[in-house]
């Protein structure tokens, strides 16, 4: 495989829900574990285990500078964001974890 990859990703509760944003270098674990809750955390509190986008990046210091700039962005901008590739804010977590769509 070669190079690491790393990923900011955000998670909703449901359609213009409640959103988060995260960077990690191991996207299906990560996400796996906001959805298992092993954490106490925001998004444990507010149910946001739906992967309703992401982006790749070869390095993480851009992939920080990303999840740091989209989280200042407006609301609206983020909703914007998600639904240009994901209209109807399907999960992507089974298509990227392997278990289909």
């Amino acid at each position: 495989m070669g190079a690491r990859s790393y990923y900011v990703y955000i998670l909703a509760s449901r359609i213009g829900g409640t959103l988060y944003i995260g960077v990690t270098n191991d996207l299906i674990r990560r996400v796996g574990e906001h959805r298992l809750k092993l954490i106490d955390s925001f998004t444990e509190k507010y149910d946001v285990v739906k992967l309703v986008y992401f982006e790749q990046f070869d390095d993480p210091e851009n992939a920080i500078k990303r999840e740091k700039r989209l989280k200042k962005w407006p609301r609206g901008w983020k909703i914007s964001l998600i639904e240009k590739d994901n209209p109807d804010w399907i999960d992507l977590y089974p298509e990227i974890a392997g278990g289909g769509g």
